[in-house]
């Protein structure tokens, strides 16, 4: 399913899109709340791919690359793919460069949609570092709302849970009060 928005036009990521996609993911600035996520090798972007290719065969649905209308260079990746869950994950990674333009607002309805009408019985869910509040802020955008801090089962991390319906999970701590952001970031 390749797609566009009013601005971007999202597409399947392909192999030959690693070497875009690594210099984004491998950006130190674009993992300042999560730094042990950052790519430091290109197979590990390469891995990414193949994941987000299969599950495109398995689920019907996964993680787009994202393009300005018009243009071949990759700003992002994201939209919604299945979770270890169950769940429809939504994420909405954009590079530095393109971050607060409203980009990520507009990927992540484009994968909420996607998902509802993949699955509609099934919640969307964004996974959120508690630290990270332009991300929280483009949840509330979209209409996710708050269920409280859960272990994200991709990796055994707490996250915040935003969702567009109400979860009966168990809270991995109280739902904390919401944190500052490091220094310089807005």
């Amino acid at each position: 399913m390749e797609l566009r928005t009013e601005r971007l036009e999202l597409r399947h990521p392909l192999p030959e899109d690693c070497d875009q996609l690594f210099t984004m993911f491998n950006d130190p600035q674009g993992w300042v709340y999560e730094p042990e996520g950052r790519h430091l090798e290109r197979s590990v972007t390469e891995g990414f791919i193949a994941r987000a290719a299969a599950r495109w065969l398995n689920d019907g649905l996964s993680y787009w690359t994202v393009r300005l209308i018009g243009s071949d260079q990759i700003i992002g990746i994201g939209g919604a793919q299945r979770h270890s869950s169950g769940h429809w994950n939504l994420s909405y990674r954009l590079g530095t460069e393109q971050q607060g333009h409203g980009y990520a607002v507009e990927l992540g309805r484009a994968g909420m949609a996607a998902a509802q009408q993949a699955d509609p019985e099934v919640a969307v869910i964004a996974w959120i570092h508690e630290t990270n509040l332009p991300s929280q802020r483009v949840a509330e955008r979209l209409g996710l709302s708050f269920q409280g801090v859960f272990i994200d089962q991709n990796d055994g991390k707490p996250r915040m849970a935003f969702t567009d319906r109400p979860l009966n999970l168990t809270p991995a701590e109280p739902k904390p009060a919401r944190l500052a952001a490091p220094e310089g970031i807005v």
